[in-house]
């Protein structure tokens, strides 16, 4: 048993680790990016949108495609209506630096990047009757089609899309095989919220409350258990915490709390500099096995409640020691549920396991990981306060790109991105994605909010009267301002703890003074009450352990 114990706590730390180095409460989803780099000039100072291209081959309608728009030229509409689809043709002089011989009277001109400018592109195509132009790129990446020479861009009337190599080819295909070729091109606009983020929010906040009542449970247990022994003959000087050594529970302090942060940027870093394809598989095990861990141990705790007698019953198993018969009768569901993620992980369906696997691995980890006072939340969220705000806001000034944004997007791994968050997909955008949050902001304030409650229920405090219930409010309402900054940001990326922290420990820290409690929280935190204050020897009576 204790082997096995061993291999959760190291798999769950570095999870933890991993978790914290790229959280964003939603990557960089942004349809309309604005380029700062370039001076605006004028005609030339559009914002750079995602396009949708609709395209028919002989009238059948065949896979949409997307681009991206110019900085010069007419906006493109959002409008979607196959109407107004136009035909596509090709310039005799493919690269389009100069005048084609062939009329593109209401024609969109389809032409390869060459050696001359987007504007002359531009240009020429619209002199040649053209209503339209698509440029193909070199590559599958999609730049920024800007105006790279000084001067005045108001004599470009038409709209400019630039699209990669491979839609290109698909258009080109069908134009060489001589079949008529219609595009239609709009850029939907993003609703402002989606049902997805109200999902979401219920997933973390039920995650956080629902952690923090068996982090409660789970200590009581443990002090009724303490004060039993006691009963019994034991030490009574004997503490909770060496008393229930065996449940290898992990109480974080000052230093550890600092370095976890320290050893957290550093780990993003090698995410930044070092990610890669095999890199992201090495953290899909890992993810894999802190999962099935999570998945095995939420349901051996619930299950131990109808199967008393198989929770306590233990089995010598070779590397393992002793495991209880619950945990081997569930233990090759939940590795199987895992591993059956672990290969299926990019199919549509995938989010609905890695978001059980997720939560599974949150709830036990807050199990694991627990906060002895404020003294050391407060070091522990500050350094995650400004570890945020420096990877998401600052690094861009040392790094040209925000290190956090880039690592939490997937950029080096073709779009696949860490699997320590939970995902949604979004139901009503028609840009399709995710709503996600990373774990990282669930884990870190969730082990205040069941610090609060434990400490509620040793203090005997009501639900009103307590620090739980308002800590768990001030969470969700974190959340909630969080997706208000998505929304005011155009859906940018938003560092959640930079609005999640205020809310939970600066509830706490308000209450605590109002309350004349503060210096207890700070110093001493949880509290075992005396036995005679806590509970009675009937009450003990009533409560066998379940393990005899």
């Amino acid at each position: 048993m204790a082997s096995e114990q061993r291999l959760a706590s190291a798999s769950t730390w570095i999870l933890l680790l991993v978790a914290l180095s790229a959280h964003l409460c939603r990557g960089d989803s942004s349809i309309t990016h604005d380029d700062l780099n370039t001076p605006s000039q004028p005609g030339c100072d559009n914002s750079f949108v995602l396009v949708k291209i609709r395209n028919w081959m002989n009238d059948v309608e065949v896979t949409e495609l997307v681009g991206v728009s110019a900085r010069f030229g007419e906006k493109i509409s959002d409008i979607n209506v196959a109407l107004d689809a136009i035909p596509l043709a090709m310039p005799s002089l493919v690269s389009s630096c100069n005048t084609s011989s062939i009329p593109l009277n209401g024609h969109a001109a389809l032409v390869r990047r060459g050696e001359c400018t987007f504007t002359r592109m531009a240009r020429t195509a619209q002199a040649a009757g053209a209503n339209a132009l698509i440029v193909v790129n070199d590559k599958e990446e999609l730049c920024k089609m800007v105006c790279s020479e000084n001067g005045t861009f108001t004599d470009i009337q038409i709209p400019s899309v630039l699209v990669p190599k491979s839609a290109g080819d698909i258009l080109e295909a069908g134009l060489l095989r001589g079949e008529t070729v219609k595009i239609l091109m709009y850029s939907p606009k993003r609703p402002i919220i989606d049902i997805s983020e109200i999902f979401l929010w219920l997933m973390a906040v039920g995650t956080v409350v629902g952690a923090s009542f068996w982090s409660a449970l789970t200590a009581k247990e443990a002090a009724l258990e303490h004060y039993r022994s006691i009963k019994e003959g034991g030490d009574p000087d004997l503490s909770d915490a060496d008393h229930d050594g065996n449940k290898d529970v992990v109480d974080i302090n000052v230093m550890s709390a600092f370095l976890f942060l320290v050893m957290a940027s550093v780990f993003l870093l090698v995410l930044y500099y070092f990610m890669s394809q095999w890199f992201l598989i090495l953290l899909v095990i890992f993810f894999c096995i802190g999962g099935f861990e999570g998945l095995q141990t939420c349901m051996v705790a619930l299950l131990s409640w109808w199967f008393p007698r198989a929770a306590g019953t233990y089995y010598g198993v070779p590397f393992l020691g002793a495991v209880s018969g619950l945990s081997l009768a569930v233990g090759p569901f939940s590795l199987l549920f895992a591993v059956l993620w672990g290969i299926y992980r990019n199919h549509s369906y995938a989010w609905i396991g890695q978001d059980v696997l997720g939560i599974s691995l949150i709830l036990s980890v807050l199990q694991v990981v627990r906060l002895p006072n404020i003294k050391v939340s407060t070091v522990l969220l500050s350094a995650a306060f400004i570890y945020d705000i420096f990877w998401v806001f600052i690094s861009p000034l040392i790094f040209d790109e925000s290190v956090m944004i880039v690592v939490a997007r997937g950029d080096k791994t073709n779009g696949e991105g860490i699997p320590m968050l939970l995902k949604v997909p979004r139901l009503f955008d028609p840009w399709g994605g995710y709503s996600i949050i990373g774990f990282g902001d669930i884990l870190l304030p969730g082990l205040l909010v069941s610090f609060c409650l434990r400490y509620d229920w040793s203090t005997k405090k009501r639900l009103f009267n307590g620090y739980f219930l308002w800590t768990a409010v001030g969470y969700g309402l974190g959340l909630f301002w969080t997706y208000i900054a998505l929304i005011l940001m155009n859906g940018n990326g938003q560092p959640a703890l930079l609005y999640i922290v205020p809310c939970t420990l600066g509830t706490v820290f308000l209450l605590g003074w109002w309350r004349g409690e503060l210096i207890t929280l700070w110093n001493k935190g949880e509290q075992v009450p005396p036995l005679e204050d806590y509970v009675n020897s009937s009450q003990i009576d009533e409560h066998p352990d379940r393990s005899s």
